[in-house]
């Protein structure tokens, strides 16, 4: 049983909109990008990831009413982290102020679904008695590595944030989580360079052909079309729900037309599919925990309700936990 004691996210100040894509693109891009169905989102322009996450970090935990030392574990889930070596969080815990040797430090890469996996493992952690409070933090850059050159569609989909949540015990339950991957699409969706796979001294025009993200989106879409309803359908059986009995769902904001299709393929009612793509794009991990703290704010997420966490990652995996808010 756990609780979530506070939320809190930062958008980085620029606001690129079409106008702008097509002053930097040329029109043409443009025109593209407007197939992608998002208006505008957030690029970090001079703030790094960094910052940002502890922007978000600190807010949650002023939500919860927590000063930065009460902290047991931070954990980073992002897609992409600041550096390959060390570990995102340990430098959060480093900018947050906390003490050395103070803290449990661990990142979480499962892509986009890297909040859930780490709301899911700090459940565990916490339900074991291991840490009594736990601080996640998402926060992306998706702006690096964007093919604006030749795919403007799959660049515009992305956006630039960061969020994150406290989770102590509490009186919420996880009704059911379920996880699962479909390995052979894993080059539908990837960044190629940064690992071993290409070492970047030969030929270097490889790997810098290998920097930019690659997406292929028909692929991804008829996948998730084929598979996501079930793998829904499936997890709110096991919480013991119908899907009229949903609340809320925090989806991962893959893109608007993708976000469209799943509300009606999966069945939920209308109002319950919270959408805010079109507006501040995918920000890849960042894209849950970023509603989900909008959503709290706004007050949308009440003592009994029935809230569904759910997404999709490169992998292609997909991914949610059902909560039982405590009345």
């Amino acid at each position: 049983m756990i609780r979530i004691a506070g939320s809190g996210y930062h958008l980085p100040s620029h606001v690129l909109t079409r106008d702008e894509i097509a002053q930097r693109y040329g029109e043409a891009s443009a025109r593209k990008a407007d197939r992608s169905g998002v208006l505008s989102r957030r690029y970090a322009e001079g703030e790094s990831q960094i910052a940002m996450g502890v922007a978000a970090g600190q807010a949650a935990l002023s939500d919860a009413g927590l000063e930065c030392a009460q902290v047991d574990m931070v954990i980073s889930a992002a897609a992409v982290p600041y550096q390959p070596i060390p570990g995102s969080a340990a430098i959060y815990a480093h900018a947050l102020g906390l003490a050395d040797g103070a803290v449990e430090t661990m990142d979480v890469n499962t892509t986009c679904l890297s909040f859930l996996s780490a709301f899911d493992l700090a459940a565990t952690y916490i339900a074991a008695g291991h840490v009594a409070r736990v601080l996640i933090v998402s926060s992306e850059v998706a702006s690096r590595g964007l093919p604006w050159a030749d795919d403007p569609e799959t660049a515009a989909l992305f956006g630039d944030g960061a969020a994150a949540v406290v989770l102590t015990a509490g009186d919420t339950r996880i009704a059911a989580r379920a996880f699962e991957t479909h390995g052979s699409a894993w080059t539908a969706c990837q960044l190629a360079a940064g690992g071993t796979r290409i070492d970047y001294r030969d030929p270097e025009a490889e790997f810098a052909a290998h920097t930019v993200f690659r997406m292929d989106g028909k692929a991804l879409f008829k996948l998730s079309a084929a598979s996501l309803p079930g793998f829904v359908s499936s997890l709110i059986a096991r919480a013991g729900w119908t899907p009229d009995e949903v609340s809320r769902v925090i989806p991962h904001q893959a893109s608007p037309l993708g976000l469209r299709h799943a509300a009606r393929a999966c069945g939920f009612c209308a109002g319950t599919f919270v959408d805010i793509c079109a507006e501040f794009g995918n920000m890849i991990a960042a894209s849950i925990p970023f509603v989900l703290a909008r959503e709290c704010a706004a007050g949308r997420v009440r003592p009994g309700d029935r809230l569904l966490m759910l997404g999709t990652s490169a992998g292609v995996s997909f991914g949610g936990v059902a909560l039982e808010i405590a009345a």
